[in-house]
């Protein structure tokens, strides 16, 4: 059994650790309010081009814009990975990696090669990791996503289908459904399919007019489209962040609460035994003499 010193030290070693645990606990707080402000500021915007994209997908339009145009063969994907640029926020990153390892290694088998571009630190590590095709990327984004950072690497994803590189391309990351939940998400971004909005089909289909003309409002609109997207799945993985870090730092918080009451009622059973022991060599020393 350690003695009274060595339970002491640990017991100090502890509630230094829990004092950073809780200050990032409380600063992943601050961060996730302004986060979910500026993921709920940017949800209608993106549904409203969605739902004008699902409507163009039903429509027919004298041209058709190559995002719209289906492969006959899927040889090659491009893939749009987001994760976080530090960690210590619990198993957000694991699952979206496992979710999109499971598909890498369907394209594998199918025989599909597979471009990838990613947002952040940890997804950058791993896919170095694995030797993964990376053809752009960016990290250390901050607490807030900036237009500018993302357009670079998504640029190029969108030229090489555009080209025809790839044959289709898809964005993983994370859905924010509540503090305490977030859901790794895989889907598909180009070509549009027939449900650009998930689970929209719209009742009724028309024709548009265009000003001032099908190709200048459509190349703008669903470059915009993916942009807006690609940008809000960045915004949401950021309010992920900082709520899973707030719940993990909170439970470690927690968890070093729990281990310093241990380590006290170890620490004053070994003082106990201590005193004990002192007393007993006094009395028995008193009646030797």
């Amino acid at each position: 059994m350690p003695g009274s010193k060595e339970i002491r030290n640990q017991i100090k070693s502890v509630q230094n650790t829990r004092k950073i645990t809780k200050a990032m606990e409380m600063v992943a707080a601050s961060k996730m309010r302004r986060a979910q402000e500026r993921m709920r500021a940017g949800r209608p915007y993106l549904s409203k081009v969605k739902a004008i994209c699902a409507h163009l997908s039903h429509a027919t339009p004298e041209y058709v814009h190559p995002f719209m145009q289906a492969r006959q063969e899927i040889r090659t994907v491009g893939l749009i990975v987001v994760t976080t640029d530090k960690g210590l926020c619990g198993g957000l990153n694991t699952n979206i990696l496992r979710a999109v390892m499971i598909k890498l290694k369907e394209w594998d088998a199918a025989g599909v090669k597979v471009r990838v571009t990613v947002f952040g630190n940890k997804g950058n590590g791993f896919f170095n990791r694995i030797g993964g095709n990376v053809v752009s990327h960016a990290v250390q984004l901050g607490d807030a996503p900036r237009l500018e950072t993302l357009l670079g690497p998504m640029k190029v994803q969108l030229d090489d289908f555009a080209a025809g590189t790839i044959d289709a391309l898809y964005l993983a990351s994370s859905d924010f459904i509540n503090t305490m939940k977030q859901e790794p998400n895989l889907r598909q971004v180009l070509p549009l399919t027939d449900e650009v909005e998930d689970g929209f089909v719209p009742a009724n289909t028309w024709d548009y007019l265009y000003e001032p003309d099908a190709q200048a409002v459509l190349d703008e609109l669903l470059v915009r489209y993916v942009e807006s997207l690609i940008y809000q799945s960045v915004a949401e993985n950021m309010a992920c962040e900082q709520s899973a870090r707030m719940v993990a730092m909170k439970s470690a918080s927690d968890n070093a609460k729990k281990l310093i009451d241990e380590l006290q009622l170890s620490y004053n059973k070994a003082r106990q035994a201590a005193i004990t022991k002192e007393l007993s060599e006094i009395v028995g020393g008193a009646a030797a003499v």
